[in-house]
């Protein structure tokens, strides 16, 4: 019998691991803001604010220290910042299930801004070991898996919620990251990293040269901020916007979680297939198809009357994030050298953790002065700067 080569058994077990470390990241989304409502008394305006800073905290932290644990990859592997990060994380969202006031769970969140890149590690690491043919299926795998997690995450949350309460799902969230790091540490194999030396890793203008188009890499790294940054706009209102919508009355939290999930439907299912497209089209025309389905979506998104035309738009947005985030990473990867594989996916969670920051506060202060559909507007008009810089920065250097 012929024996499975280590990238395939590594992509079998990071897919599970990056499932459920997607169930784990998305299954407090429906109940965030909510659960924040109940660490104090606040007004409309003191709620937007700070369920914009809660979420953008974790992601102000991680955007500073991305780098560092970048560096720390090249030196000693990405397996160890695979286990740092998912033994960390568990530690961290258990420890918000007791948080008392909204202060402490600020702080909680910033250290799991320090924690953070499982996710990330988890793909540089199967991208560096996959074929650089097969790298488009391979991303496109770990893309559906993480979001067929994120989209069981919202039901999950919602329903444990409601059985349980908020803490409690808090808890069941750590546990589901230390099943991460135990399944990281027993099954996942690195055996042919080699270690870079600070001496070879030059400084940021010298890495730069060693790509065929430093334009073009920088400029896939300011699409996945934009990127970031409109999809996480609406993250703090959203669960707000569906109790508007609800009038306050109903299953809540459980309709929040439904709406937050129906992305992810169509992004497992379509995730793979673009990838695999994409290395037979050309995964640049995928992502261009990317970002204007989402211009429209988001634009048409500002105007829904009820749940269910807020839930076909989402669950249609779902479809044009298959086209974009994980492409842009199958492009990094094409068209950067091997060696530098970990230092081009450290940068570009960096753009992720920026676009992570302002998205939340864009959408938190929009929506506290202008109202819910606003911040689709917004964001609409966001993803039409991100084509323009997007046609400029990468279509005129392919």
């Amino acid at each position: 019998m012929e024996k499975t080569p280590v990238w395939k058994k590594n992509l079998r077990v990071s897919a599970v691991s990056v499932f459920l470390a997607g169930i784990a990241f998305s299954e407090i989304t429906p109940f965030l803001s909510l659960y924040i409502d109940t660490l104090g008394k606040f007004t409309h305006q003191e709620l937007s604010f700070w369920s914009g800073t809660v979420f953008s905290a974790v992601y102000v932290v991680a955007a500073l220290v991305s780098p560092i644990w970048g560096k720390l990859a090249d030196k000693k592997g990405r397996k160890p910042m695979i286990l740092r990060a998912s033994l960390g994380m568990a530690i961290v969202f258990t420890l918000m299930g007791v948080a008392q006031n909204v202060w402490q769970l600020l702080f909680l969140r910033g250290m799991q801004g320090v924690f953070a890149g499982f996710i990330s590690n988890s793909n540089a690491l199967v991208a560096a070991e996959t074929p650089k043919h097969k790298s488009g299926k391979a991303l496109g795998i770990m893309s559906s898996c993480t979001t067929g997690g994120q989209l069981l995450g919202p039901f999950a949350g919602g329903a444990l919620s409601q059985v349980f309460s908020y803490r409690v799902t808090f808890f069941i969230t750590g546990a589901l990251l230390f099943t991460c790091f135990v399944l990281s540490i027993l099954f996942i194999h690195e055996d042919d990293f080699v270690p870079i030396k600070s001496e070879e890793r030059g400084n940021f203008k010298d890495t730069i040269k060693q790509f065929k188009s430093g334009q073009l890499i920088l400029g896939l790294l300011l699409t996945t901020l934009i990127i970031q940054a409109a999809n996480n706009s609406i993250n703090p209102i959203v669960s707000l916007y569906v109790r508007s919508l609800m009038h306050g009355a109903g299953q809540v939290v459980f309709v929040s979680g439904v709406i937050a999930a129906l992305p992810g439907i169509a992004t497992v299912a379509a995730a793979s297939y673009f990838g695999g497209l994409g290395d037979r089209i050309g995964t640049h025309k995928i992502i261009l198809g990317g970002l204007i389905g989402s211009i429209i979506l988001f634009f048409l998104t500002a105007f829904v009357q009820n749940t269910v035309e807020l839930g076909v738009c989402r669950f249609l947005i779902g479809f044009t994030d298959a086209c974009l985030f994980p492409q842009v990473q199958t492009m990094l990867t094409k068209y950067s050298p091997r060696q530098l594989t970990s230092r081009v996916f450290s940068w570009n969670q960096s753009a992720m953790y920026i676009g992570n920051i302002f998205g939340p506060l864009i959408g938190s202060t929009v929506s506290a002065h202008f109202g819910y559909s606003a911040v689709f507007l917004v964001t609409s008009m966001i993803v039409v700067l991100n084509l323009l810089l997007y046609r400029v920065n990468i279509l005129r250097n392919i």
